[in-house]
């Protein structure tokens, strides 16, 4: 660790002394003026977050100094000459404002400045100002998908795969920072959906109706505190200006084929935002394990061979209605769906020999099929209080989230939340939070045996219910304040407390268990001498409880030489996390270097054995290691000329597992590497092309190979800018790659390699139709559930 900040406070000296390069002396000779101010949308009063401030001359149009506003629409400009200026403000969806301003030797408070929405016919104007690629904010990193053509027909895994600082493995598992204990939200909100099977879930959802990815590494004590890792919100396209809008899209190619479209509507106090796409995809794969059992009895070998061709498809829909009786009241109601069904079949080569009387040869042809519904609900109130008080809110959110497969998954969260700002930079944020889940799962397994009878029989020992409720409550309380002109302080504490029960039906079996945990957060910001350039550090005390896919103890046999089933006595992962950022930007680039620490004292880890009696490999959970991470990323961008971008965005981590009840202790070091780059080649054409590779990861007993990923997309503009036609080809160059996991105990030791086909090519084409207006653009709260530590396959 302490290499790494030697490097981050080398990298900051390094910057520091190229910003304080003296300014060319063509603009103006620097002073003691200050311009101080906040930016309101003129129809809701609500701060407009990260609007772009810019001082011009009188005449002419040589930016003096610029800054972006805070997360309360604040901004500052510091330095400046005395004279007569121009002020420009400007925010992506609002109409560019100019004012004149008087710039004195001493600070100048501007008040509240406001920007009303832009009206705009879509696909009959040119928008003059776009979202970069990626936006670093105080306290998330944004990566806006809208503004990337090769995501254009694909899914949310493609998206995800892009967004920096994430990694998405072959399987579909995302990880932050490598570790895939976090959250997924939608909208900022848990989904039934994303509560199964991730992977299979995120290529329900069609790339082109995303708007952005937002990364959150330090959560505060008003997120919940679990998701050790951080959480991940999918934003969804919508948008609340007054009139009608929408889009429609599809898309086809060798791997996946959807249909999409949107309608928002809104008329005086009344909004409607609806979605619906359907989607189909077909993934191949080939994958071969050799095991060796080290038993007294000699050494047995197992060699398994499987094929398969996964073929999915379904639908998603949403439907929001919004209710603005006034500027100080809103009402939320919506409500959301999908429907997925997948076939597997397989052809299984099972062959074990080397032990006496244990030899087996035998092929299997499977069947896999899954089947599931998932469906959200929910309603908000929102009370703001005026141009007055534009800081201070209320808000009360309701969700309940239903999955209705062969196992049963109910979810209930009641919130409240208010933020009360006591001076132009101190506020306090309080707020409480229910959320009741019940969990059942009713499995079963009929087998015969033609020696012992005639038909199938159901198998007592493999049969059973088992239903699990998990109940949390929780407060929490967020100071936010500055002290001086540069430095900002967030101090806060979540309070939580669970109650667990859990029932084994068939077997009589029943257990109980509560806990109270308090977890505080702190985070100091540094604004450095010269504008644009910040210092971060943070701490925070997470808790990572398990789903149910870890605590189920239902027997996965897919052959009778391996097995995997869950932990139902497993306890809830501590993490503490520490934080140290620097972040920079200007017009053309910009730059942000983390260095970090996560250590889990008590970690939930995959662990296998073999159990000689049975002549097979167990693979089940425990709290049985801790986990130590010791990191450090980096992420930067580049606007040579104006329609050229390029970003790239590296990770480099050093994972050490110990675990005393195994005697073992394994580490690692990997790095993950990407790179973007956009060309706009004229008005009707664009060009962008993104690629990454990853070095791999550890496990407690397991080492996996790393993985590469490139794609080139070029999009044409059509139909009067209206609608536009894409073409992407990803991992062109070979049908597909191997991929190898290896697992190594005193017990046995295997090999597994998997071939998974993964070129691609897609034609998508969009239409966008509609006119909007100015109006209210209020921003809406939403549940936040980001507190389970999920991960593997509900099927």
């Amino acid at each position: 660790m302490k290499q790494l900040l030697v490097l981050l406070v080398a990298v900051v000296c390094a910057l520091q002394s190229q910003a304080q390069t003296p300014a060319p002396a063509t603009k103006p000779t620097a002073g003691t003026g200050q311009l101080r101010g906040s930016v309101q949308d003129s129809a809701s009063h609500k701060a407009i977050e990260y609007a772009t401030v810019i001082l011009l001359p009188a005449v002419g149009t040589a930016p003096i100094a610029s800054t972006t506003c805070d997360d309360q629409g604040r901004f500052e400009l510091k330095r400046l000459p005395a004279g007569a200026f121009r002020l420009q403000l400007s925010f992506v969806g609002y109409a560019t404002r100019a004012r004149p301003v008087a710039v004195t030797s001493e600070a100048t408070n501007l008040g509240v400045l406001t920007l009303a929405a832009a009206a705009q016919k879509l696909g009959e104007v040119s928008v003059t100002g776009q979202r970069p690629l990626v936006e670093n904010r105080p306290d998330r990193l944004v990566y806006n998908a809208e503004q990337d053509a090769t995501s254009a027909g694909g899914t949310a895994a493609d998206v995800l795969r892009k967004t920096p600082l994430l990694n998405v493995d072959v399987d579909g598992n995302v990880q932050l920072r490598g570790t895939s204990n976090l959250r997924i939200l939608i909208n900022n909100k848990p989904s039934a959906m994303l509560a199964g099977n991730l992977a299979d879930a995120l290529k329900q959802i069609p790339a082109d109706q995303i708007k952005a990815i937002e990364v959150i590494t330090s959560p505060s004590s008003k997120y919940d505190a679990e998701g050790s890792g951080g959480v991940i919100n999918i934003v969804l396209k919508k948008n609340n200006l007054q009139g009608t809008n929408g889009n429609i899209g599809a898309g086809v190619g060798n791997r996946n084929q959807n249909l999409n479209g949107s309608l928002n509507v809104r008329r005086g106090k009344l909004g409607l935002n609806t979605r619906l796409s359907s989607y189909y995809n077909t993934y191949p794969y080939y994958s071969s394990t050799t095991r060796n059992d080290f038993t007294p009895a000699g050494t047995g070998l197992l060699r398994q061979q499987n094929s398969s061709s996964s073929e999915g498809l379904g639908g998603y829909g949403q439907v929001e209605l919004t209710y603005d009786p006034s500027a100080l009241h809103s009402f939320t109601l919506s409500a959301n769906g999908n429907r997925y069904q997948s076939d597997s079949p397989q052809e299984a080569f099972n062959q074990y020999s080397g032990l006496p009387g244990r030899d087996t040869l035998y092929l299997r042809d499977i069947a896999q099929r899954y089947l599931g519904r998932n469906y959200d609900f929910n309603a908000g109130y929102t009370r703001t209080f005026g141009p007055k008080q534009p800081r201070r809110e209320w808000s009360v959110l309701a969700q309940h989230t239903r999955s209705s497969n062969l196992a049963r998954n109910l979810e209930t969260t009641l919130q409240t939340d208010y933020t009360h700002p006591f001076k132009e930079k101190t506020t306090l944020e309080v707020g409480a939070k229910a959320i009741l889940r019940q969990v059942s799962s009713d499995y079963s397994l009929d087998t015969l045996l033609l020696a012992r009878q005639a038909d199938f029989a159901r198998s007592p020992r493999r049969s059973n219910a088992f239903d699990y409720q998990q109940d949390v409550a929780a407060t929490y309380g967020t100071l936010n304040l500055a002290a001086g002109k540069k430095y900002a302080f967030n101090l806060g504490a979540r309070l939580e407390y669970t109650s667990i029960e859990g029932d084994f039906v068939g077997a009589g079996s029943r257990f109980t268990n509560s806990y109270f945990n308090a977890l505080p957060s702190v985070s100091a910001t540094r604004t450095l001498k010269e504008p644009g350039h910040t210092l971060r550090a943070s701490f925070s005390r997470r808790i990572q409880r398990p789903n149910i896919y870890y605590l189920n103890p239902y027997v996965s046999q897919i052959t009778p030489n391996s097995v995997s089933y869950g932990n139902p006595t497993l306890s809830p992962e501590l993490t503490s996390n520490y934080d140290l950022s620097y972040s920079t930007f200007n017009k053309k680039s910009s730059l942000n270097v983390s260095a970090y620490l996560r250590y889990t004292g008590n970690s939930i880890e995959r662990y296998s054995r073999y159990n000689e009696t049975l002549a097979r490999s167990e693979a089940t959970f425990g709290n049985l290691a801790t986990n130590a991470t010791y990191g450090l990323s980096l992420y930067g961008s580049i606007k040579p000329v104006p329609d050229w971008n390029i970003s790239g965005n590296a990770s480099f981590n050093y994972t050490r597992l110990t675990s005393a009840a195994l005697a073992r202790t394994t580490s690692l070091f990997t790095a993950n590497f990407g790179f973007n780059s956009s060309w706009k080649i004229n008005k009707k054409y664009s060009l962008q092309g993104y690629s990454g590779f990853s070095t791999g990861g550890v496990g407690l007993q397991s080492r996996y190979s790393g993985y590469s990923y490139y794609s080139l997309a070029i999009k044409r503009v059509i139909l009067k800018e209206k609608g536009d036609i894409t073409l992407n080809a990803s991992n062109f160059l070979t049908p597909g790659r191997e991929f190898r996991n290896s697992t190594t105990t005193d017990q046995f030791s295997s090999e597994s390699v998997s071939y998974q086909y993964q070129r691609t090519v897609r034609l998508s084409f969009s239409y966008r139709f509609g006119k909007l207006t100015a109006g209210n653009t209020r921003q809406r709260r939403s549940v936040r559930n980001d507190d389970s530590k999920g991960g593997g396959d509900s099927q």
